[in-house]
């Protein structure tokens, strides 16, 4: 859909009136997606066919294969969402202080490759929580440093539709991965175990394609072109200067961020909304109850939420950078509360399925990227990856909570009341984080400068 212009060729010179046109492009034309963000969706789409595989099939099995209750399923759901919090930190503040982004990444996509084949050996409780947390540790490193790539490689008025395709690309893997869970089930004697043994396989291709294809360490960019990327990576030469290194991004800058009021305020909200979020796994068991989906097919349910949001990442994205950013991601948690009415309210509607998912899939494209590319704006760049590392952790501890406390709920009161709660909740948070602060404006669009 996009190529990437990497030939590195100077433009020629533009007029003040003209500045407004990318370098190398025609007026009224859009620039060229960078290089980084085409290799990165390329890694995140290879991985998440082998991530998704296991979670389309991972719900089914704990519960069904393996007789855990849903507070014991809560549990697992919160660890395998929520321990990444405890090293994403750790993983943006190294990108940003060693200048390798790149390095960092490749070792949690490392890292969670390993732990595909040792699914095959845990059987108990403690043994799978020991794989999740060590997966999820690897999502963590990888996670910060990746988006603070994506982030310095486009420019501030593009980062919307930047975030966008890689949430795209990376959602087409999610889009593969349950079909070929579901093909594995139904043609494999011992269905899970075909399933975790291609997944490790899988996974071991992407961790080949981002060291061969992720640009590594590159020079700065010429003055005047400072946020575009040139076919390197651009996140290592943040914060330089005349050719000039700047000293290593210190751990006390990097958690002094949250001074920042802009950064709080988009931190404060992404951690409020997380807490009213039910877990994509819990959303796809309480749509089989509530519509008697057989088991054979409930591994198809996560193909109909990565539909929606491969389809409308792009398109949200675009809006976001038009409309703003803050408006989108809300709208996003709207159409995630008009889901949970749906699963109250319309068990007897043929089209339930459909629409949960359609909507489950449009709050994703919503607030993923969308969350990203707004709380990008409001660090500097040579702090770019722990900042946004400073969000996604108030995020996934959050969720990790609600995890927790619905699988609580369900275990005391049933599922119904629990996602009555969830959906209460939800509504109040978001009628929240309208208050904390007026709407925000169309953003201003900054004129690209030429070389």
């Amino acid at each position: 859909m996009y190529v990437a212009d990497s030939r590195g060729t100077p433009a020629p010179a533009v007029a003040p009136e003209q500045q407004a046109v990318a370098p190398g492009t025609r007026p009224g034309r859009r620039a060229a997606l960078a290089p980084t963000v085409l290799a990165l969706g390329t890694v995140s789409l290879i991985t998440d066919v082998s991530s998704e595989m296991v979670t389309a099939v991972l719900p089914l099995y704990l519960v069904a294969g393996l007789g855990l209750s849903p507070l014991g399923f809560g549990l697992l759901d919160g660890l395998y969402n929520g321990v990444s919090a405890l090293v994403r930190l750790t993983g943006g503040h190294l990108g940003d202080r060693l200048g390798r982004h790149k390095a960092l990444a490749g070792i949690g996509y490392g890292l969670s490759a390993l732990c595909k084949p040792l699914l095959l050996l845990a059987h108990t409780l403690p043994a799978i929580g020991a794989v999740l947390a060590l997966d999820r540790t690897g999502k963590g490193l990888r996670t910060a440093p990746r988006d603070a790539l994506i982030s310095l490689a486009a420019a501030p008025e593009d980062r919307g539709r930047a975030f966008g395709v890689h949430r795209a690309m990376d959602t087409a893997g999610a889009l593969i991965g349950p079909i070929l869970a579901f093909l594995i089930l139904r043609g494999a004697a011992d269905g899970y175990d075909a399933v975790f043994t291609v997944s490790a396989c899988v996974a071991a291709l992407g961790v080949l394609v981002l060291v061969l294809f992720v640009p590594g360490r590159g020079r700065a960019p010429a003055p005047g072109r400072k946020g575009h990327d040139t076919g390197h990576d651009s996140g290592h030469v943040a914060g330089r200067c005349s050719g000039s290194e700047t000293a290593p991004v210190s751990l006390r800058a990097s958690l002094g961020l949250l001074r920042r009021p802009e950064l709080r305020r988009i931190g404060l909200t992404a951690l409020l909304l997380g807490l009213c979020t039910v877990s994509d796994a819990f959303v796809f068991l309480l749509l089989q109850r509530a519509t008697g989906i057989a088991d054979r097919w409930f591994a198809l349910l996560p193909l109909g939420t990565a539909a929606a949001f491969f389809l409308l990442a792009l398109p949200l994205g675009r809006l976001a950078d038009r409309i703003g950013r803050r408006r989108v991601f809300l709208g996003g948690h709207l159409a995630l509360l008009l889901a949970y009415g749906l699963l109250l309210t319309g068990g007897h509607l043929p089209a339930l399925p459909y629409a949960v998912l359609l909507l489950h899939g449009a709050f994703y494209a919503a607030t993923d990227g969308v969350l990203m590319a707004e709380a990008a704006g409001a660090v500097p760049e040579e702090n770019r990856g722990a900042g946004l590392a400073l969000v996604q952790t108030g995020q996934a501890v959050a969720r990790f909570a609600a995890s927790l406390g619905f699988g609580a709920a369900w275990t005391l009161w049933g599922a119904r009341p629990a996602l009555a709660v969830a959906a209460v909740l939800l509504a109040a948070a978001v009628a929240c984080c309208l208050a904390l602060r007026p709407a925000d404006a169309r953003p201003p669009t900054p004129a690209r400068k030429g070389p």
